[in-house]
């Protein structure tokens, strides 16, 4: 069993209904693994929330296993964030924390964004849009 960070853009996907995306995450389901949010998910998905999606979108992100974002975590984003920075590649502070969120849990990513999570130390699931 392993567990999987959900990137914004995919618990968006599974909101919004599209099936592949959907079906991904019950296949990794059925093969006993589990999946989480963090704050950072929660955040830009009520960031763009309609009134009437509120209680399925709860819901939705209350079934997921929630990994918190500590102090260490905090560190790190903001370490990453400018040794990347440093290199010329901006990353968002937001991006850098979902990052350090998986990597402090010892977690699989899972995005479709790639070039938004460049860190060797992270362990990415890709998707293809």
């Amino acid at each position: 069993m392993s567990l999987y960070l959900l990137d914004t853009s995919i618990l968006i996907d599974v909101l919004n209904g599209k099936e592949h995306r959907k079906s991904i995450l019950e296949n990794l389901l059925q093969q006993g693994h589990l999946l989480a949010c963090c704050a950072i998910n929660v955040a830009e998905i009520y960031a763009g929330l309609r009134p009437h999606e509120e209680k399925h979108t709860r819901f939705f992100l209350e079934s997921l296993e929630y990994l918190e974002i500590t102090r260490e975590t905090a560190c790190q984003a903001g370490f990453l964030k400018q040794q990347y920075a440093r290199k010329g590649i901006p990353l968002s502070i937001a991006d850098t924390l979902i990052a350090s969120v998986a990597i402090q849990n010892g977690c699989t990513l899972v995005t479709d964004n790639i070039k938004d999570y460049p860190m060797k130390e992270l362990n990415l699931y890709p998707l293809t849009h």
